[in-house]
């Protein structure tokens, strides 16, 4: 149930592409909760996916941007704040790619092209927008930066190769930025470390359904819903989490603090009878 949370707020919301997307459910729930907001993607996603329809669900301005690109994001914060009306609230960072993980490429024969490029797309851009945002003053004071992570920033895990470095740079520059923008403008800057998510870009890794079934059955709440990790986002816009910042927060049904589970003994004990 809507509780108005975020009225009166603006922001922008990247990375959404189709109903799987988490950034889409945050953009249905912040519209909801009462914010308005300017929907971006890369130019590529946009004619891949169904932003359009997003769009005018929430009744929400597109503003296409290569988040890899300075021009493209001064154009968005730029474009965003006269749309809106003023300066920013929130925004969304839900960005993420790796052309070795589509290659089927493993860690020890990763294209290091590719590998620069996957680091730029999912992690050095949210510096990017942060840095664009600073320049031009974009934040309210109190306004809020979330970006999605995942744990194999700090574990090591088959098949997501160059990503994990990706999500560990990701995690350090909100630790960073989010260090400068408190100081600035009490501006928030946190990561959202969500459990694996059957998403277009989740289920493009290599054993992804088993990994999923496994991670359900060693949290002991299951694996959180991309819903109910949009919902964390929207509590992260709000006024209520005004001194959460600089972490990097777990959103895994207890995935991360866990160390075996009756279902993983149990499985175990059948393979080994």
């Amino acid at each position: 149930m809507a509780s108005n949370l975020l009225a009166g707020k603006v922001g922008i919301i990247s990375g959404a592409l189709n109903e799987e997307s988490i950034a889409w459910k945050v953009a249905l729930k912040a519209h909801a909760e009462g914010a308005r907001f300017v929907l971006t993607n890369a130019p590529l996603a946009m004619r891949m996916g169904e932003i359009n329809k997003l769009s005018e669900l929430c009744n929400a301005p597109i503003i296409p941007a290569d988040a890899t690109s300075m021009e493209d994001l001064e154009k968005l914060f730029s474009g965003a704040q006269e749309h809106l009306g003023g300066k920013l609230d929130f925004v969304l960072h839900s960005i993420g790619m790796s052309a070795n993980i589509r290659k089927g490429k493993h860690y020890g024969e990763l294209n290091y092209e590719w590998y620069q490029k996957t680091l730029d797309v999912s992690a050095l851009s949210f510096h990017k927008m942060l840095a664009v945002a600073e320049k031009q003053d974009a934040f309210n004071e109190w306004g809020s930066a979330v970006a999605l992570s995942y744990i194999a920033a700090q574990r090591a895990f088959l098949d997501y190769t160059d990503m994990s470095q990706a999500k560990a740079m990701l995690e350090s520059i909100a630790r960073s930025y989010g260090q400068r923008l408190g100081k600035l403008k009490k501006v928030r800057v946190n990561t959202i470390s969500q459990s694996p998510t059957k998403t277009t870009a989740g289920t493009g890794i290599s054993g992804f359904d088993a990994f999923y079934e496994y991670a359900d059955r060693l949290s002991p709440l299951g694996n959180a819903p991309a819903e109910a990790c949009a919902d964390y986002c929207i509590s992260l816009f709000s006024d209520l989490t005004r001194y959460v910042t600089m972490q990097n927060l777990m959103h895994d049904g207890g995935f991360s603090t866990t160390g075996i589970s009756e279902e993983i003994v149990e499985l175990m004990s059948k393979a080994n009878s």
